[in-house]
C-alpha cells in the first residue's frame, strides 16, 4: 500500500480530497473514523504510521463488543491530510458519496506511550499481521487489535475490541453525528439532493 496508490485512483481537482503528501503529527499519533456513505455503507478506519494514515475499510464499522470480529478490508494509505476530511465526493469520481468524521483522537502501542517505540512495535505489528493499540477518541477508547485473517484475500483482517473497562455491548454506531462539525451522513446528502430535507418532507 503506499500513497502512488492513492493519486492514482483519484482526481484530486475534482474530487476535493486532499493531496497525497506525507506528513506527520509532532506528537502523539493520530487516528481517524470516516463513516462514508459510497457504493456502500461503510466506515474507514485509519491510524498515522510513518507520515500517511494506514487505511482499513470496516463495513459494519467497529465495535465496543470483545466478542464481535469485524471485517476490516486493508485499503490503500492516505495523507496525513486526510485526518480532517469530510465533505461530499462528487459523482463520477473514486468513492463518491458523502464522508464524515466519525471519530478522531489519538493512539499508541498497547506496550508503550513513548511515540518512537510505539511506531516500531506498530510497524512490526502490521508487518506480522497482529497489530495491538491503545484508542482515545471521542468515541472509541481503550485497548483494540487487528488481526490479519489466514486464508483470506492478502487485505483482510479482524477488528477487535479487546476486554478492558471500555468495553460495552452498546452499539457504538448509533452515534451518528461528526466529531467534528456535529453534522450526520443524511444532512450532507440534502446537500447532495439524495435525500430531502426535513422541512420539504
Amino acid at each position: 500500500m503506499s500513497l502512488a496508490e492513492y493519486t492514482d485512483k483519484r482526481n484530486i481537482r475534482k474530487s476535493g480530497e486532499p493531496a497525497g503528501k506525507k506528513k506527520s503529527s509532532r506528537k502523539a499519533l493520530q487516528f481517524v473514523v470516516q463513516k462514508h456513505d459510497a457504493s456502500r455503507l461503510h466506515y474507514d478506519f485509519r491510524l498515522e504510521l510513518d507520515g500517511v494514515l494506514k487505511s482499513w475499510a470496516v463495513p459494519k464499522g467497529p465495535s465496543l463488543n470483545p466478542e464481535d470480529k469485524r471485517l476490516a478490508v486493508m485499503v490503500e494509505d492516505h495523507p496525513y491530510d486526510y485526518l480532517t476530511f469530510e465533505g461530499i465526493i462528487p459523482e463520477g469520481q473514486y468513492g463518491a458519496g458523502e464522508v464524515i468524521v466519525w471519530d478522531a483522537g489519538i493512539y499508541h502501542s498497547a506496550d508503550t506511550e513513548d511515540r518512537t517505540k510505539s511506531e516500531e512495535l506498530l510497524r512490526n505489528g502490521l508487518q506480522s499481521g497482529d497489530l495491538k493499540f491503545v484508542l482515545r477518541g471521542k468515541k472509541l477508547n481503550g485497548a483494540f487489535a487487528l488481526v490479519k485473517m489466514k486464508r483470506r484475500e492478502d487485505n483482510s483482517w479482524l477488528l477487535i475490541k479487546k476486554k478492558d473497562e471500555f468495553a460495552s455491548k452498546e452499539d457504538v454506531t448509533a452515534k451518528e453525528e461528526s466529531v467534528l462539525s456535529g453534522k450526520t451522513l443524511n444532512d450532507l446528502k440534502a446537500l447532495n439532493g439524495r435525500v430531502k430535507k426535513k422541512s420539504e418532507s
